[in-house]
């Protein structure tokens, strides 16, 4: 099946570090070209941004990495459909998480709701290790800020699951629910407004809530000592 979607329609993928986002952003919009649709990939300007000053930037840096973000994907919009490897929502959040500095976050949600569909890759592929960027143990607060923002914001946002073709599946699978959800919506003179969580046939569940209860019972389960059993 192939979506339905309009110029200027924004899908960005959001999520912690190594969690998959660019080799998803390249594999939709491949998936998009052969279907037909002129689909461009914008890159995370932050990470250009560390490559070409070789560290991560000061506080007073992060608004401008954050605007350039954001131009750059309306630029792209304005003339396709744009896959945004990510937002200025992960700059924002790693203001927060390294600065405790929560002034980027208006801006960049108000970018964020503009956006058509938005994707959160959840943390459930290994981590790869980057000299630029924090350890694995900055992706759980980086999830749950990045969920507290948008759930803050009352944006809507589907969990991505699953490794190789699996993940590429289950995003192809969203997109087209988002995608005809909202069209049949605007078909009914619906809503104006997005819900804050979406759900399509799949095996991994979407809802962003009950996935993070999951999460949450799955880490309870890995710190609880295991209880020897008794020998009958």
């Amino acid at each position: 099946m192939t979506p339905v979607l309009p110029t200027g329609c924004v899908i960005a993928l959001l999520g912690a570090e190594s969690t998959g986002k660019t080799e998803l952003a390249r594999a939709l919009v491949q998936r998009l070209q052969e279907r037909g649709i002129a689909a461009t990939l914008v890159g995370e300007y932050l990470r250009e941004w560390c490559g070409r000053e070789g560290r991560t930037p000061r506080p007073d840096e992060q608004q401008a990495i954050a605007q350039e973000q954001t131009r750059r994907i309306d630029a792209a919009a304005a003339s396709g459909v744009v896959v945004a490897d990510t937002t200025a929502v992960m700059t924002a959040v790693y203001s927060e998480l390294l600065f405790d500095d929560t002034s980027l976050h208006a801006d960049a949600l108000a970018a964020q709701a503009r956006y058509a569909i938005t994707l959160l890759t959840a943390l459930d592929i290994p981590w790869i290790a980057d000299a630029l960027r924090d350890g694995d143990h900055a992706r759980e607060p980086t999830d749950a800020l990045v969920r507290a923002a948008l759930s803050g914001a009352r944006l809507s946002f589907a969990v991505v699951h699953g490794t190789g073709s699996e993940r590429l599946c289950n995003a192809w699978n969203a997109i087209n629910s988002i995608a005809g959800s909202e069209g049949r919506a605007r078909a009914r003179g619906g809503f104006e407004s997005k819900p804050t969580a979406w759900s399509w046939p799949c095996e991994k569940c979407s809802d962003p809530e009950c996935e993070h209860r999951l999460f949450s019972d799955l880490l309870g389960r890995r710190d609880t000592p295991l209880t020897p059993r008794s020998e009958t």
